[in-house]
């Protein structure tokens, strides 16, 4: 149980159901049903002398919020804060008398609170969907250490998840002028060797949140090629992790590069690989 206050979503059992809850109900999922789920689904926190209190309480506190609470979780918690219990929890973590005191009050007024009913249930929040930055087959460049030019190309747009993912590769371009379409219709994909790559091909799932204010300075388009192939956040159609950090696209380009100043030029293959419908590149 990761602890940082007194207060009943202070600690990281409380914010995590809490969060869930809310994912739930935001997706238009009733509370009493929200509430048969997180409970299902959580029998190891339930059973964990540590964390057992954390869960019914946060669980109390969002069922009042909805003006959903029911009497037998009412009861629960009143049955556990009203017998001093949970503070014989903290005590056992070896927090200190004043923290236990700090604590108690929480919970009397926390008692206190969920005993009358919420005049009005907390609204449900509309998911906000995110569009992705770049179309699919958009085709990015970009200056490198050594003042060469390096490319990238999107290999989707997320427009279904509604977080606006977009898959983009980063490419083994690096010439002195700027790149066009046909540069990157010949390109090869980067692939990592350097540190402790093991051949790996730098492709990648990045979330808009940051781009615009963080990252948007240094990429520019430079045109788009056909990308026959579809690929999906969810799918299995291709290894690739996840990031909000653009310049990823970036930095293992100049990294791989320094690395075959000694090392001579190490395997790759054809973006085409990617691009069109083929099997995934195997090593």
């Amino acid at each position: 149980m990761g602890t940082w206050g007194p207060a009943i979503k202070s600690n990281d059992t409380s914010s995590d159901i809490y969060a869930d809850f809310f994912d739930l109900y935001n997706e238009g999922q009733e509370p009493a049903d929200i509430s048969k789920k997180l409970i299902q689904e959580n029998k190891d926190l339930i059973n964990n002398p540590d964390d057992s209190n954390n869960f019914w309480f946060v669980l109390a506190l969002a069922l009042w919020e909805t003006k959903s609470l029911d009497q037998e979780t009412y009861q629960k918690v009143k049955s556990i804060i009203e017998s001093r219990q949970d503070l014989e929890v903290w005590r056992e973590l070896d927090a200190d008398e004043s923290e236990v005191k700090k604590r108690k009050i929480a919970l009397d007024k926390f008692l206190d609170k969920i005993s009358s009913e919420k005049p009005i249930a907390k609204a449900r929040k509309k998911k906000k969907v995110k569009d992705p930055i770049f179309e699919k087959g958009t085709c990015l460049t970009f200056k490198l250490e050594n003042g060469n030019y390096g490319g990238a190309v999107v290999l989707a747009a997320d427009h279904k998840t509604g977080y606006g993912y977009n898959l983009i590769v980063s490419t083994r371009l690096n010439q002195p002028n700027r790149p066009v379409k046909k540069d990157y219709e010949k390109s090869k994909v980067l692939v990592a060797s350097f540190g402790n790559w093991k051949n790996e091909p730098q492709v990648t799932w990045y979330i808009p949140d940051r781009f615009k204010k963080e990252y948007s300075d240094l990429f520019e388009v430079v045109d788009k090629i056909q990308v026959d192939k579809d690929y999906t956040p969810n799918g299995t159609e291709i290894k690739a992790s996840f990031s909000a950090g653009w310049h990823h696209i970036i930095e293992p380009v100049n990294s791989q590069l320094e690395y075959e100043k000694d090392k001579g030029e190490t395997i790759s293959f054809p973006l085409t690989d990617l691009t069109k419908k083929r099997k995934w590149w195997k090593f």
